[in-house]
């Protein structure tokens, strides 16, 4: 039988190389797009790197997470969620919830979130509660089959909602106090405590307390916080309820406040304290001369006019340590981690000396 010849081409006739950037192209996955591994070939890099760069970024270097991202960038890969989730259980997605996204308290705080979740490879879903337990309660229950785990930004569930959906699945609480669950606390006490002597150093012995929603774990901490302190320096305290954080709601209490007597008022946050400059503008009462403002949370206070004396809360922060929190918990069981973030207070131009 005749013998099949065997032809092998010599260096001169194969040709130039490609370079590897063409061989991708050459060698792309299904669809047309490049590959983890060819990724990984291109970085000089294992394909679980790569992985991690993606995913993980925490465990390797960030120099080695930068080239991974240049090169994977300069090729057209684009990572495959729904393959990750197949093969590690995850969907590859986290929640926030939040009782008021109009609040801009919460903005800042939801970037810092989605900050923490692109760091990590995930992407991040947003639920508004609309400040209603029961919406609150539904929303959560339709966001866990979506997602590896939830942060719950000022939750106005019951400790007993909270806790059952904490079986059900991962869950981190910002500003809501429950043992057992991580937690991440703005400790407002502090700022409050410094706000309130500031007032007394000034010479008011009477300010009035304009709360927050009554559901708030935040709000009930910042009126212990006065009294306490008030307690503590012979400064009167009055609350005044607002019910709901909102500017109309500062505005129309302005009435209750006045009416109290005080020469001094601490609002449960910026937006309340807005309405309630405003309505004092309403009467012809200048601030500070006739009348002390101070907000919480830092959010407006510096574009207010005239700029707000407030307790700056960094809600960047909480949004960044509770998705770290989260993140870190899907490795492992349930901790009873408690992480503080301290607040200060921030003068501007509302406080002065009591008139008269």
């Amino acid at each position: 039988m005749p013998c099949n010849r065997l032809h092998v081409k010599r260096s001169s006739e194969i040709g130039p190389v490609a370079p590897y950037s063409e061989r991708v192209t050459q060698q792309r996955g299904s669809g047309g797009r490049p590959t983890i591994n060819q990724v990984a070939e291109a970085a000089g890099v294992s394909k679980s790197t790569v992985s991690r760069a993606f995913s993980r970024p925490e465990m390797i270097t960030a120099e080695t997470v930068a080239h991974v991202m240049e090169v994977a960038t300069r090729l057209g890969y684009v990572p495959n969620h729904t393959a990750r989730a197949l093969s590690t259980g995850r969907a590859g997605t986290v929640a926030i919830v939040v009782p008021d996204i109009a609040n801009p308290f919460f903005p800042p705080l939801i970037r810092g979130a989605q900050a923490a979740a692109d760091q990590a490879g995930f992407s991040l879903l947003l639920g508004d509660s609309d400040e209603d337990p029961t919406r609150e309660d539904v929303l959560v229950g339709k966001l866990g089959p979506q997602t590896d785990g939830i942060v719950l930004a000022s939750s106005r569930m019951t400790e007993e909602q909270i806790l059952a959906h904490a079986e059900r699945r991962p869950l981190v609480l910002i500003n809501r106090d429950v043992p057992g669950l991580p937690r991440v606390l703005i400790d407002t006490a502090t700022g409050i405590e410094a706000a309130v002597e500031h007032l007394a150093g000034l010479g008011h012995r009477h300010l009035v307390y304009v709360s927050g929603p009554a559901s708030s774990w935040s709000n009930a901490q910042r009126r212990h916080a006065v009294r306490a302190a008030g307690r503590r320096l012979g400064v009167k305290v009055t609350a005044v309820a607002a019910r709901r954080s909102t500017y109309d709601a500062g505005v129309q209490r302005t009435e209750a406040i006045l009416a109290s007597g005080a020469s001094a008022a601490i609002a449960f946050d910026d937006l309340l304290a807005q309405g309630v400059l405003a309505g004092l503008a309403e009467r012809g009462m200048r601030v500070p001369d006739e009348f002390s403002v101070i907000g919480c949370d830092d959010v407006l206070a510096a574009t207010m006019y005239p700029p707000l004396t407030t307790v700056s809360a960094h809600g960047g922060d909480a949004g960044r340590a509770a998705v770290d929190l989260l993140l870190s918990s899907l490795d492992g069981a349930r901790a009873d981690v408690r992480r503080e973030l301290d607040t200060s207070l921030v003068l501007r131009s509302t406080t002065a000396p009591p008139a008269g």
